[in-house]
């Protein structure tokens, strides 16, 4: 039996290279060996990013617990924020264990397999992230500027969105796996991990995965802002005066939009039906003509009284409703704006390094620890989804409250 010989080759820093086995004078190369950075630099690091990881795991349980168990929550339009928590959940659990592993080590030690399989789920599950919130933007847009896309949304097209999110992240993520990737980027020779630097492969996806999604969103949220604007300007500034009887009674039996209940008809009787309303007049009328006709001044007087007190009335609780509607409208437009400016800021950093980065000569490469802070600045957007919900969904957030008291197992 031939001897195994064992040599451990250093690269220029002094870490220690690959290792490489002569068996039967066939050599044989192994992964690089673990190097950590430092104890104080392990202890510090698995504390911080365990947290992060723990905080992003319970958050987006508690955004698809709710929505499951939640009976204001069951609507169509929350099956999109169900399938975002999900792919943040995927994120969190299948992605950012790996990553922690990779930032305590100096050098990539794990098989290549698994290096392969950790870029595609990063891929895939970040990816998913971005293009779900295209996909709320679009849904919401639909539904301010739409009645007949309400009336018509059903769980079977948002199911197909869903799937069409999926599988446009998962045609991003697959390619490297089919060999779209520089051959020199092999974690077993270089001990590194990263994502294919191929430049073709990284303009695709870059642009596919973040560029394109960020100016649609971009698009829909000064869209959305316009319809807003111009909604309130209808309603605070009539164009002309003699027309405001006209136009409040037009808006009475107009459908109105709430991010609540979707949409509601206002009637504009305060609640009573047409024959009712009318038997109403028909018995006025037919009093009239009983009157005297010495009294005919003061029962008209008194009629054009109770009109006039009727309209006020009706005007006011119209305005009131208004102002509520509106307040919806310009909540939920903050809150896609916020929704917005997180994922810009997140994301917007690393992707700018991912574009930049294969094309930079060796000597000019991003420094490994600005393309770690700017990477977990990414992975920070799928922390944020679910406290964004958190505080400004009151729906969300008394779901939140009877999970973390326990009222739906009493309920139960």
């Amino acid at each position: 039996m031939t001897e195994n010989l064992v040599t451990m080759e250093f690269n220029q820093t002094g870490l220690p290279g690959p290792t490489t086995e002569a068996v039967n004078n066939v050599t044989v190369f192994t992964p690089f060996s673990i190097q950590m950075h430092s104890f104080e630099h392990l202890v510090i690091t698995t504390t911080v990013l365990g947290l992060f990881i723990l905080v992003t795991i319970i958050g987006n349980v508690f955004v698809i617990a709710a929505v499951i168990l939640e009976r204001n929550l069951h609507n169509v339009a929350n099956y999109l924020i169900l399938s975002l928590a999900v792919a943040d959940l995927m994120v969190a659990v299948l992605v950012l264990p790996i990553s922690v592993v990779s930032e305590i080590s100096k050098v990539w030690f794990l098989p290549a397999e698994i290096c392969d399989m950790h870029i595609s789920f990063d891929v895939l599950c970040c990816t998913a992230s971005i293009l779900h919130l295209v996909a709320i933007a679009m849904d919401r847009y639909w539904a301010v500027t739409s009645i007949e896309y309400i009336r018509n949304r059903s769980a079977k097209r948002i199911t197909i969105m869903i799937a069409i999110v999926w599988a446009v992240a998962m045609t991003i993520s697959i390619p490297p796996l089919f060999g779209w990737k520089d051959a020199n980027n092999d974690p077993d020779k270089t001990g590194v991990c990263v994502i294919s630097q191929d430049h073709g492969y990284t303009i695709f996806s870059t642009v596919c995965a973040f560029y394109l999604p960020m100016i649609v969103m971009i698009i829909i949220y000064i869209r959305i802002y316009q319809v807003a604007r111009a909604r309130i300007r209808k309603n605070k500034f009539p164009k002309k005066k003699k027309d405001k009887k006209k136009i409040i009674q037009e808006d009475a039996t107009t459908t109105t939009i709430s991010p609540k209940t979707e949409y509601s008809v206002v009637s504009n009787c305060n609640g009573c039906s047409p024959e009712n309303s009318l038997k109403k007049k028909e018995k006025n009328s037919s009093e009239n003509e009983t009157v005297p006709n010495g009294n005919e001044n003061s029962q008209d007087d008194a009629n054009a009284a109770m009109l006039q007190t009727a309209a006020e009335k009706s005007k006011l609780a119209m305005s009131r409703k208004e102002k509520l509607e509106l307040k919806r409208e310009r909540k939920a437009a903050r809150t896609l704006a916020i929704i917005t400016g997180a994922f810009i800021m997140c994301w917007l950093p690393f992707f700018i390094v991912a574009l930049v980065n294969p094309f930079l000569p060796e000597a000019d490469k991003v420094p490994n620890v600005v393309f770690s802070i700017v990477l977990w600045l990414g992975y920070l957007n799928s922390l944020l989804n679910p406290v964004i919900y958190t505080i400004f969904s009151p729906e969300f957030r008394n779901a939140f409250r009877k999970i973390l008291f326990g009222k739906y197992s009493r309920e139960r």
